[in-house]
Formats: C-alpha cells, structure tokens, sequence
C-alpha cells in the first residue's frame, strides 16, 4: 500500500517506483526484486499500521504461502501443492504485474489525469477489475474501479456481497 501511494502521488514521474517509463521489464516486476523497496513506507499507511494484524501478516508474509503448499503437499501430494500454490501463485503475480507495465501503455482514457493509466477490457477481466486503471487513478480511493455497468469488476462484485453479510463496510463509491 506504501509503494502504490507513493506510484499515485508521483506517477508516470521521475519518482515513480514502477512507471512503464522506466522499461517494461523494470515496471513490470524487476522493482519488486530492488533490495531498494524491500521496507515497507510505514509513514505513507499509518492508517494501515495501527492494524497490529496487517503489520503481523506484512512481517511474516513468506511463511504463509510456504505453509499452505507443506500442508496442501502433505495432504495431497507435492504435484497438486504445485500446481495449486507455486503455478497459480506465478498466474496470479504477472496477471497483477501487468497493471504496472501494461495499463499506462494499452486502452482507452476517460479521465484526463495527470499520468498515462488507460482502462482496458482484457487486463480488467485478468486482474478481476484492476484494468479499469484510468478510473482508478481519476477516483482513488473507490473499492470500484469499473465505473459503467458494462466494466465487468469482480473485485468490486466480491466486496459487494461481503458487506451484505457485514464482513466489510463503508465501501466508498465513484
């Protein structure tokens, strides 16, 4: 959460930790493995940090992975520990990878915003929503990146149906 405050407060700019500026294969996932952003901005998600919970969850996040494919590998066998964590796991990073190299570069734009993110129909159906990128960046901090009924945005769609049942609320709307 630090590091995408910090991509929107400097976007596209020479500040930008994963702008596509910077190459495709350096936005894509080359900044995730710079030793430079391994800390976490605790001073730009103080609203985060007071959460001992998701501090607890950011310390520790390795072993949780690790744990599910051990006990799904024990139980199951290590073929389906494979393709269940490690694979589906690969999927899912590069599907989300592709918002910071592709959805500055490929779409359209609603907004005139003040950096290059496009909304594109088939990283928003890879990334359950994400790639109604331009949105996101015109309205910030709405649980709801496909703004028109024809945005399909299951991420929103989950959220949606989980504050139904009071598992989260105040879901702020476009």
């Amino acid at each position: 959460a630090g590091h995408h405050r910090h991509h929107h407060r400097h976007s596209d700019g020479p500040e930008d930790i994963h702008s596509p500026k910077r190459g495709f294969w350096w936005s894509h996932h080359l900044w995730i493995l710079c030793p430079k952003y391994d800390e976490t901005p605790y001073k730009k998600i103080r609203d985060f940090a007071k959460y001992p919970e998701i501090v607890f969850l950011n310390r520790t996040w390795g072993a949780w992975p690790l744990l599910m494919v051990t006990v799904v590998g024990l139980t199951m066998g290590f073929e389906v520990a494979f393709w269940a964590g490690f694979a589906t796991t690969i999927v899912l990073w590069h599907s989300t990878f592709t918002i910071n190299s592709l959805a500055h570069v490929f779409g359209s734009r609603r907004y005139d915003t003040t950096d290059t993110s496009r909304n594109n129909f088939w990283l928003a159906l890879l990334t359950m929503g994400e790639g109604w990128h331009n949105n996101h960046h015109h309205y910030q901090s709405t649980a709801r990146n496909g703004f028109f009924w024809w945005e399909v945005d299951m991420t929103y769609y989950i959220l949606k149906m989980l504050s139904w049942v009071g598992i989260v609320w105040d879901l702020r709307q476009p």
